[in-house]
């Protein structure tokens, strides 16, 4: 996938100062606007996120979406997400998850504001959209394309700052059940990062919970989901009572990165707290 430059309008709006960037993931909507995923109405919950988001923190520069967009891999729902969030007139970037059909996705977001493309340029950062699904499993994996792509446009690019998005996450963070399906060549992308200084970050979704560390100077970032949460520190799976919520990040000209996770104020009713698993 190519490189999307930025409109005029968006340089000069993130060429001085700082970017304003949401981060979204794991939304899991369906093709049924009544859904649910593990006794949460998904789309209620993420209407609650945005609500928030639209309330609180707009404007914004621009919109990640990490993956698990639609759960049961429905047009109507690709549909549906990308209406929304083509009327909102920002930039977004999406990439698919482990419960994505990717094919679908990259023929619905294709054109537009709401793309999957591989990498954006805005202001002084760069951003590299890597695809870690695999069709039929909940594990991840970073193609050789992807790699090749990564180490593509980090090469292109040494003068921009970069952020680098995937769905899985690319090392263990303490969940076991969960790094069981963790990206499984993850040594991999970090001998990339760690050829080009100018990379900052690396933010996921996939995990349901909040997760921070620094490896070599670069920040390694999990965010919660929209809907349902897992609880950190679990041999199996454990669902959370926690809100659902939403990474806003501060990324500032001189390659400087301030974020926060923001949470909902209640969590969602009806949460299966002693559900043990789902498709």
């Amino acid at each position: 996938m190519a490189v999307m430059e930025a409109t005029t309008a968006e340089r000069r709006a993130g060429g001085i100062g700082s970017l304003r960037v949401l981060q979204i993931t794991d939304t899991h909507l369906f093709a049924d606007l009544s859904g649910q995923l593990v006794g949460v109405d998904t789309e209620r919950s993420y209407a609650e996120v945005m609500e928030k988001v639209l309330g609180e923190f707009w404007p914004v520069d621009l919109i990640l979406a990490t993956g698990d967009l639609v759960h049961d891999g429905s047009e109507s729902g690709y549909r549906r997400f990308k209406s929304q969030f083509e009327d909102l007139a920002v930039r977004t970037l999406v990439i698919p998850g482990n419960h994505d059909d990717a094919t679908i996705m990259r023929r619905i977001f294709s054109t537009g504001r709401v793309t999957w493309s591989g990498s954006a340029l805005l202001g002084a950062w760069q951003f590299v959209m890597l695809d870690s699904s695999q069709l039929g499993s909940a594990a991840g994996h970073l193609a050789r394309s992807q790699l090749q792509m990564l180490e593509q446009c980090l090469t292109s690019y040494p003068e921009h700052h970069a952020l680098v998005c995937l769905h899985h996450h690319p090392l263990a963070i303490g969940c076991d059940w969960i790094d069981r399906i963790a990206v499984d060549n993850g040594r991999e992308l970090f001998e990339i990062l760690d050829r080009h200084e100018q990379v900052r970050g690396v933010v996921w979704g996939h995990v349901h919970q909040e997760f921070e560390t620094i490896r070599h100077g670069v920040r390694l970032l999990a965010s919660p989901s929209t809907c349902v949460q897992f609880r950190p520190g679990q041999q199996e799976f454990t669902i959370d009572d926690v809100p659902p919520g939403f990474r806003w990040l501060q990324l500032y000209a001189d390659g400087r990165i301030k974020t926060s996770i923001i949470r909902v104020d209640a969590a969602q009713g009806g949460v299966d707290l002693d559900c043990e698993g789902y498709r």
